[in-house]
């Protein structure tokens, strides 16, 4: 028997979100052997206990970016449309299907404000990728990342 399923009416279903993502995935291996809590610790004194803007979790920053290295994700924007939709990215960085993604410029606020006056950001990237290297993850490869800041005409009239 031929049939469609074309109804795109609403629907209540509960999924977890830890049952999407392969056992062998990649992202998953990474999760289970390199520790992340040291990136919470080492940027504490850098947020301000109890006023601000809502903050991006670090741990959640460093994994993102940690994504587009991965898999050669270079643009800030396009890494944040991938996070949208992979589920296992999702996963990955502590992203249920409903929470909203961080805005692209998260990246550039966080590196400009907050890790600017620091050697923190570097020091966090580096263990990540020690780590990464350690458990066979990623090779010992050049990536450079340019983030010189450009005044742009872009907005004058």
């Amino acid at each position: 028997m031929f049939g469609t399923n074309a109804s795109r009416e609403f629907q209540a279903e509960t999924v977890n979100i830890e049952d999407l993502v392969p056992q062998d995935h990649l992202l998953r291996k990474i999760n289970e052997t390199n520790d992340f809590s040291f990136i919470a610790e080492k940027c504490r004194p850098l947020y301000c206990k109890d006023n601000g803007r809502p903050f991006i979790d670090p741990v959640m920053l460093f994994k993102m970016l940690l994504i587009g290295y991965l898999y050669g994700i270079r643009s800030e924007r396009r890494l944040i449309e991938k996070i949208r939709v992979n589920i296992a990215y999702r996963w990955f960085v502590g992203l249920f299907l409903t929470n909203p993604v961080p805005h692209y410029s998260t990246f550039s606020q966080n590196r400009r404000l907050r890790f600017q006056q620091s050697t923190i950001y570097q020091e966090i990237c580096d263990e990540i990728v020690l780590q990464a290297m350690n458990h066979g993850f990623i090779e010992g490869k050049q990536l450079f990342t340019d983030s010189t800041f450009l005044k742009a005409n872009a907005s004058k009239s």
